[in-house]
């Protein structure tokens, strides 16, 4: 399903007859949702595409993988992720045919999601322009080799949020810099209990797309500073933001990238403390420390 500024309230189904919206000389951001029990669509769909947008003029294309997703039995879900990669590298392939660029591609993939953009990307040698992995699936994926899940060499930069490496996520870093939200556990407003249903399993790990959502907003600045471990921080004691030089702190979601261009920055762990929900996102106070890869 493809959104863009001209049809942001009605998507159009991509054939290959063509697309009446899709400008291959704009950037084109997939989003690649993840497991699906019950087969529900994604409730942070619309918010996503209608963000986006307003921060930019591209295309989106929402990857509608339900029919390998919709399985009451996660390992079959998780054993269609390279189906869907090698269907997406074909979509891929004929836009460079009509003019796109590898550069200008963008994949944004939740769970499961997450390695299936890992696997297109693999497909490409790492050539992709970015992939935004939020919280990328743990289970079945845990301890697998880099070319079985998603990895730094997967596109030209990889950033990731982690927020229920505890459960559904996966714990170790996987990108160029991974945030760990509350060190990537237990979120703020989530269920405590198993007596509170199915939240308990999946309110942790949808955390991640909340808190890149609140990063689309103009006004929310989430900002990561340095600091050698979770305790240091606690006792306020980390450092300045000179190791950034001349850049400023990084800022977590659609603009960190930019800090790509600088390997100092290149493979860091970034942990932010939320206060409340996804809500109070823009009010946290973030830390740093670097990562063991």
């Amino acid at each position: 399903m493809l959104y863009t500024r001209q049809n942001q309230n009605c998507a159009e189904t991509l054939s290959s007859a063509g697309s009446r919206y899709l400008n291959m000389t704009k950037k084109t951001i997939f989003i690649v949702h993840g497991y699906r029990p019950t087969g529900s669509p994604p409730v942070w769909i619309r918010e996503a595409v209608h963000l986006l947008l307003s921060v930019e003029d591209i295309n989106i294309i929402i990857v509608d993988w339900n029919r390998g997703a919709t399985t009451l039995l996660y390992h079959r879900a998780s054993s269609n992720t390279k189906k869907v990669a090698e269907f997406l590298k074909t979509l891929i392939d004929q836009m460079l045919a009509d003019g796109a660029l590898l550069d200008s591609v963008y994949m944004i993939g939740i769970s499961l999601g997450a390695h299936i953009s890992g696997f297109v990307g693999q497909m490409y040698n790492g050539k992709l322009g970015r992939i935004t992995g939020l919280d990328p699936a743990g289970p079945l994926f845990n301890g697998k080799p880099p070319e079985e899940r998603l990895d730094p060499t997967d596109a030209q930069f990889v950033d990731v949020i982690h927020s229920d490496i505890d459960g559904l996520g996966y714990r170790e870093a996987l990108g160029h810099i991974d945030f760990y939200a509350n060190g990537g556990t237990d979120q703020p407003g989530c269920p405590q209990t198993i007596f509170s249903g199915s939240q308990y399993f999946k309110c942790d790990h949808q955390r991640s797309v909340f808190l890149f959502l609140s990063s689309l907003k103009e006004s929310c600045n989430i900002i990561a500073y340095p600091c050698d471990t979770y305790r240091d921080y606690r006792n306020a004691k980390c450092a300045s933001c000179e190791a950034f030089q001349p850049m400023p702190c990084p800022v977590l979601g659609k603009d960190d990238a930019v800090y790509n261009v600088d390997k100092r920055v290149v493979c860091w762990r970034w942990f932010l403390t939320i206060q409340r929900t996804h809500t109070a996102a823009c009010h946290t106070v973030p830390y740093v420390t670097p990562c063991n890869l």
